[in-house]
């Protein structure tokens, strides 16, 4: 997990800002503390998306590992325009 941070600026309502401010004085807690854990729950409930590979990039991805021995290691991958294809 990075150790930097953002910093996000929000408009609330002033109605929405008293009901955070009276939540966070019942906790004993900062507003900032509060908005930051109620973030927090929200987002630890989203899931990932994973996607399937399709059959085609399976097939030339298990070729590649079973040919991983013929490989080779690449110093440049400049090419000049004339040897692209």
């Amino acid at each position: 997990m990075s150790l930097s941070q953002v910093q996000l600026k929000v408009s609330l309502s002033e109605q929405l800002n008293d009901l955070l401010k009276s939540k966070a004085q019942r906790l004993g807690v900062p507003v900032t503390q509060l908005v930051k854990f109620i973030i927090i729950k929200e987002v630890e409930r989203e899931e990932y998306p994973v996607f399937a590979a399709s059959e085609r990039v399976e097939k030339k991805a298990k070729k590649a590992l079973e040919e991983i021995d013929q490989s080779v290691p690449v110093d440049d991958l400049n090419i000049s325009s004339s040897k692209r294809r």
